[in-house]
């Protein structure tokens, strides 16, 4: 289960650990394995086939200051649309082989669906069989509040259960603003690209702050109507998500 924890201040909490939560799953406690920083793997996927060379190096320098702060032991990669989309990393890359290849891309006008790289990236997550993982979209495309994803592409997005954020210059996108929804992401609208960095700034505070919480289910039970508790005075817990194993 992931889970975010805020002080009665509504600043986060990090330090803590498993006999701090109560897990349930209906009206069953369950135990509790461990609690850790959540250090899921994550694809930033850069759709800016339609954004001008000013704003396209903003964005790239955006999502440089991004993986920098994610830090070295979060599995990241860059991906981009085109015609085809593409990966410019593998998770067996060195962080420095990530960032070069990402400062050295150049934007490339075209009319790819941004929701076919969605897709391969939700895929490529989900081939690393971990049970959480995310798709941070930043799009410049003008067009993403007509476009809409192709039945295959929507299935495979869906079917990964990876994350999609979604920081868009089109506050109309309403397929990418759905695709955030159902998959418990959050969608940013902005109307600069030198908002990019603000945008992802927030989204890397949120990130650090997730906890991941490992829980023991016992054979056949499903996780239905799964809950979590803080048992820390004053302290607030709020659920992001469960995935079975």
């Amino acid at each position: 289960m992931l889970a975010a924890v805020t002080d009665p201040r509504g600043h986060s909490v990090v330090d803590i650990g498993s006999d701090d939560f109560v897990v349930q799953e209906g009206s069953a406690t369950r135990e509790i394995l461990s609690v850790r920083v959540a250090d899921y793997p994550i694809v930033v996927l850069l759709d800016a086939s339609a954004a001008a060379p000013d704003d396209f190096a903003l964005m790239q320098s955006a999502a440089a200051h991004f993986i920098e702060r994610l830090g070295n032991d979060r599995p990241v990669i860059v991906a981009t649309s085109g015609q085809p989309p593409r990966l410019l990393a593998t998770f067996d890359d060195e962080r420095a082989t990530v960032l070069d290849r990402l400062r050295a891309l150049t934007s490339q006008p075209s009319q790819a669906s941004v929701f076919d790289a969605v897709a391969l990236a939700a895929n490529t997550l989900h081939a690393t069989d971990t049970l959480f993982s995310s798709v941070v979209v930043l799009s410049a495309t003008p067009n993403g509040g007509t476009a809409t994803p192709s039945a295959e592409a929507m299935a495979g997005i869906i079917e990964s259960n990876a994350i999609i954020h979604v920081i868009s210059q089109n506050a109309a996108s309403g397929a990418l603003r759905a695709i955030a929804n159902q998959t418990r992401g959050e969608f940013t609208p902005i109307y600069a690209a030198a908002s990019f960095q603000a945008a992802l700034d927030r989204l890397v505070d949120r990130l650090g702050t997730e906890m991941l919480i490992e829980y023991l289910v016992p054979p056949g039970s499903k996780p239905v109507d799964a809950k979590v508790g803080i048992k820390v005075p004053g302290a607030r817990v709020r659920g992001l998500g469960v995935a079975p194993k």
